[in-house]
């Protein structure tokens, strides 16, 4: 570099070149040499509850004080804008870093006091002004509790709701028709389709809850804790302000973690959290496969029903349409999964008063809380609402199916029962029609027993 490309910053180890227009200091400038590894950087939602939590400390701080209301109103501004995304370009630390998230927290502390000390005209300290009552050890717990409430608050379970909407507006729609149903991929009792949806509609329905569950804890902020849980160099009152002047702005209900000592060490609730999400990614895998099934064909698969035709599905047959969103929502679930794995051993990481493997807590947790949150969007919006029944086809296998004679169990019993679906299957006849032959049942009698919508109800038809 020039000398007109950088400038020269200092930490407690020296001097660093740091480039001219960089927003960051040394500290920054030393994580960037040190981790070239992925160049994958930290989540945008991680940064914005960075900004706010020092957006925060700087009000608490003044507010108990011992932070000058000058500085504190140039932090909390130039941590809004940090906040807001105005600056994520000066963020350039990787994923893959020093494991408490120290590189990250620094990289926050010396963009905000940067950009705090151009407003106010007078030097803003990175450390003693903008870190003011803090520790990396708890601003990055909580910037990934405060991170993972506001995505799931915000916008995953608004995105669950969509898709639970969705599917029981189409299992509305779709009840009046009768289908086969089937258990390990094999014609069984008939279903309605209405009853097929509603049961992914009450998956996501309970994915939703088990989310929302987590919430509560999620709420609970390490902030306060500083170092190791002792609250050293952190005022008693500082955290339950912070808390406060958080839930006033966001509209959540935070609070100080009931102990610091576990806030700090484990991550117990962001693994519980990535727990639900993969129950989540699960529920997804199925719904989409059970759709991509149902949608097989046209001619040679399943194709009880059509997906909406979004693109052209090959390169090189003129014609073809593949189901993409829910290809789209299988490899969703399968990142999620990977994901919690990732989160799991991580979580594991807690030695002694400090878990060492934050980033990438932080980094797996949001991406899997986006990743689900757009999925399911694009799977109530793109495949559940638009999708058409082939009821003619429907009706065809319905009316061929074996399986149907298990209704007549309790008249014929099981051993005539198998023998006539047998014959059915084997003359590719109606099960009602060799039902006929085969026992003494009136026709009417038989029309009754055999009907695919009572047969939908249960119960014994007697």
């Amino acid at each position: 570099m020039s000398d007109e490309d950088y400038r020269v910053e200092h930490d407690s180890m020296g001097e660093l070149r740091v480039p001219a227009d960089a927003l960051w200091g040394a500290q920054t400038q030393r994580a960037v040499q040190n981790f070239p590894i992925s160049g994958l950087r930290m989540p945008r939602a991680f940064i914005r509850a960075l900004g706010l939590i020092k957006w925060a400390a700087a009000g608490a701080n003044s507010e108990l004080g011992l932070l000058p209301s000058n500085k504190a109103v140039a932090i909390q501004a130039a941590a809004l804008e940090v906040a807001e995304g105005r600056h994520d370009a000066h963020f350039p630390v990787d994923v893959f870093q020093t494991g408490s998230g120290t590189s990250s927290n620094m990289n926050a502390n010396e963009v905000i006091a940067h950009l705090a000390g151009e407003r106010l005209g007078a030097p803003v300290h990175p450390n003693d002004d903008v870190n003011m009552g803090q520790s990396s050890n708890d601003v990055v717990p909580t910037a990934i509790h405060l991170s993972a409430a506001l995505l799931v608050s915000e916008t995953l379970l608004p995105a669950l709701e969509r898709l639970e909407e969705a599917l029981r507006e189409k299992a509305r729609a779709t009840d009046g028709i009768v289908k086969t149903g089937r258990t390990h991929l094999m014609d069984a009792m008939p279903v309605r389709m209405g009853q097929e949806i509603g049961g992914w509609a009450s998956q996501v329905q309970h994915g939703r809850e088990r989310i929302a569950g987590v919430l509560p804890r999620l709420c609970r902020l390490a902030q306060g804790g500083t170092a190791v849980g002792t609250g050293i160099n952190a005022h008693p009152k500082f955290g339950p302000k912070l808390a406060v002047l958080l839930s006033e702005h966001l509209g959540l209900e935070f609070a100080p973690a009931a102990d610091y000592f576990e806030a700090l060490s484990s991550q117990d609730t962001a693994v519980e959290l990535s727990g639900q999400l993969k129950t989540v990614a699960v529920s997804i895998m199925k719904i989409a496969n059970d759709l991509r099934w149902m949608n097989s064909g046209p001619l040679a698969g399943l194709a009880e029903i059509a997906l909406p035709a979004l693109q052209p599905g090959s390169s090189i047959m003129p014609g073809k349409v593949n189901p993409v969103i829910p290809e789209a929502a299988t490899m969703v679930a399968a990142q999620v999964i990977g994901n919690d794995a990732a989160i799991a051993v991580a979580g594991q990481s807690g030695n002694f008063q400090l878990n060492v493997m934050l980033p990438l807590i932080a980094y797996d947790l949001c991406q899997s809380i986006g990743l689900l949150a757009a999925v399911s969007r694009q799977l109530a919006d793109k495949a559940i609402a638009g999708f058409t029944v082939n009821e003619e086809r429907l009706a065809e296998a319905l009316d061929r199916n074996p399986i149907l004679v298990t209704a007549l169990n309790p008249v014929i019993g099981y051993e005539k029962g198998a023998a006539i679906a047998k014959q059915a299957y084997a003359q590719k006849r109606p099960i009602r029609d060799v039902a006929a032959e085969l026992t003494d049942l009136d026709p009417a009698e038989l029309d009754r027993l055999l009907d695919p919508r009572e047969l939908t109800r249960g119960g014994i038809k007697s």
